[in-house]
């Protein structure tokens, strides 16, 4: 049987990489957009928000994601994910009839 710790463990482990995998992708994303989407949709500029999800990635590496700097890089990546990748996929993707 596992101990309590190791079943706790093996969630913030899980968690983690969780968020990592997040963040990889949205990195990925990121670099691969052009920089004048994230303007044309009243979001900050690609550099920034690369400074931020590059930030967040590096934090996540050294804290664990239930810590105060963990759960504030987690919401800079969900921020990304959820709000700004679709307004920049819709925007490159053009109209839709």
């Amino acid at each position: 049987m596992v101990a309590v710790d190791g079943i706790i463990g093996l969630i913030f482990l899980a968690l983690k990489l969780l968020a990592l995998a997040g963040a990889v992708f949205a990195i990925v994303h990121a670099v691969r957009q052009r920089p004048d989407a994230f303007t044309a949709v009243n979001k900050l500029t690609k550099p920034i928000w690369l400074g931020i999800l590059v930030v967040a990635a590096l934090v996540l590496l050294v804290t664990s994601p239930v810590g105060m700097l963990g759960i504030i890089a987690v919401v800079a990546i969900c921020v990304y994910l959820v709000d700004v990748r679709p307004r920049v996929d819709d925007i490159q993707r053009g109209p839709r009839w």
